[in-house]
């Protein structure tokens, strides 16, 4: 590997995200060792709003890994620190947060990031903007003592004078986590800070497609102070990082993606692992009507913003048919017609490609009694690459009897990682068919029950598990993490994110250590066996 000179700070890389084109392709590198470093050879990635080429990213091959694993081994199993060794590192990173959030804050260094993710992820730019702002609060969270406080430990009386036992908050040492391309800044920062804060070394691999995101990222927190060589970033294909991860052996690796990956990871790392997968998160329209503009509102939000790319995003939607006289459907189809390629409200589609899209919706009306309530069809977007996706947002309606037929279950319960959903109505009566829709499903990341009835709330919420619930009358499935924990449930390989709760989970372990210091009382004899 070729090293380049260290950038004092992001400002200083020469990125300009409205510049960002074919003319003038930003070059990505790696960070191992606290230093920046070319790989071999750079892989170009084409601009998903015209196909040029924009970036090149320095992804290494299998036979470039071994100075990332032997980085990673050399991380002990204590870690860098923990409440016994080197605790003023819990100071270091609260005043890193601190600075790095205060950076942040500046309109300047706001827009940066957030036309940045644009650029590498088309979004809106309130999405974008919304990244960046949650990305910041999360580190203005953890600023100051707060990052101390995340090792709190505690301690019970012993069985006599001089013991106590105490339990603590332990790192794992070397760790690693993998990222995908929808949120570049939000989930790598989130999830590689609470790794950091709690003592540990990580490797860390993004989506080559949006890396340069955390490359600046990584590059504003060094120029706050973070110990450049406490994290490795590597660009790959997804089997490099597997055999990199076979051969280092991390303590934990932490995966934010697909649920066969998170699988085939699990079983790659004998079930080190903790998984925040997608899965298809579902909506329930109870049976009492409230506000229909703003429930229609929320759902077009949480089904299409950001072309349904969020593992959030509302894919399955149970409509009460009380609702559906109410005119729900209707308004739901008016507000998604309004988004548009020229505002990014509806846009590239970066892991579905416009004819699977296309031929899921064709398995799905032949569904019987299916339709199309609106959307269907390619979007109007040549210059789009053909490597990804571009559809208008789009619903089919199936009956929920067929739905449940276990011949269909599978292809009205398939995630199409795009601005898709799948709806359903039911009438009274048919609570227990949309909960059994529920029970079968196997990825429980979040859900949302619209409705003011108590014993309503109650019927679905106790039949179902989805780690993040919205319940209520403006009950969501898509909400920002830093102000609450957001993970599935049901898997004791669940990982969370955006929470103290979280952090401690995924990224500490438990260490009982009991303290037996009185001397041992004269005349002390053996006593008989017990």
């Amino acid at each position: 590997m070729r090293i380049e000179g260290d950038v004092p700070c992001f400002r200083g890389s020469g990125v300009d995200p409205d510049a960002i084109s074919a003319d003038a392709p930003h070059h990505v590198l790696n960070l191992l060792g606290g230093k920046w470093q070319e790989s071999a050879s750079a892989t170009p990635f084409p601009d998903p709003l015209n196909g040029g080429t924009f970036m090149r990213v320095s992804e290494i091959g299998a036979a470039e890994a071994q100075p990332f694993v032997k980085s990673l081994q050399e991380c002990p199993k204590s870690g860098l620190h923990n409440p016994f060794k080197n605790p003023e590192r819990y100071v270091t990173y609260g005043a890193v947060s601190a600075k790095a959030s205060a950076e942040m804050r500046k309109p300047e260094v706001e827009r940066f990031f957030a036309r940045l993710i644009q650029r590498v992820a088309p979004k809106s730019y309130a999405q974008a903007l919304g990244e960046v702002v949650v990305s910041r609060r999360f580190l203005e969270n953890f600023s100051g003592d707060q990052v101390r406080y995340l090792a709190r430990s505690f301690s019970d009386p012993g069985d006599h004078q001089g013991q106590h036992s105490s339990g603590w908050r332990w790192p794992f040492g070397p760790v690693a986590v993998v990222s995908p391309f929808n949120f570049p800044l939000e989930i790598p920062l989130l999830q590689t800070m609470g790794a950091l804060f709690m003592g540990n070394k990580v490797v860390y691999k993004g989506d080559s497609r949006v890396s340069v995101v955390m490359e600046q990222a990584l590059r504003l927190l060094h120029a706050c102070g973070a110990p450049p060589a406490d994290l490795d970033m590597v660009a790959c294909e997804g089997a490099v990082m597997q055999g990199l991860l076979e051969a280092a052996r991390p303590r934990v690796t932490q995966f934010t993606g697909s649920s066969t990956v998170g699988e085939a990871l699990s079983a790659a790392l004998g079930g080190r692992v903790r998984l925040e997968d997608a899965g298809l998160d579902w909506k329930i329209l109870g049976p009492d009507v409230g506000n229909v503009d703003y429930a229609a509102w929320v759902c077009d939000q949480d089904a299409y913003a950001f072309s349904g790319q969020k593992c959030s995003a509302q894919s399955l939607l149970f409509v009460h048919d009380s609702w559906v006289r109410a005119g729900l459907l209707d308004r739901l189809r008016t507000l998604a017609m309004r988004r548009s390629l020229e505002d990014l409200t509806v846009g590239p589609v970066l892991t579905v490609t416009t004819e699977r899209a296309m031929a899921h919706v064709d398995a799905l009306l032949r569904v019987p009694g299916a339709e199309v309530l609106f959307g269907g069809k390619p979007l109007d977007a040549p210059r789009i690459p053909r490597c990804y996706g571009a559809w208008e947002p789009t619903a089919v309606r199936v009956p929920l009897r067929e739905l449940l037929k276990p011949e269909h279950l599978p292809v009205c319960t398939r995630e199409i990682f795009g601005p898709m959903q799948v709806v359903t109505t039911y009438g009274d009566g048919e609570l227990p068919l949309v909960l059994a829709a529920c029970e079968a499903l196997d990825a429980h990341l979040t859900a949302a029950v619209v409705s003011s009835n108590r014993a309503f709330q109650r019927a679905v919420l106790g039949a179902t598990v989805n780690g993040t619930t919205y319940c209520g009358a403006r009950a969501r499935t898509t909400g920002a993490p830093q102000n609450h924990w957001f993970g599935p449930a049901g898997d004791p390989r669940a990982a969370g994110i955006g929470t103290r709760e979280a952090i401690r989970m995924v990224w500490s372990c438990h260490r009982e250590i009991v303290m037996d210091e009185e001397p041992v009382p004269e005349g002390w004899t053996t006593p008989p066996p017990s």
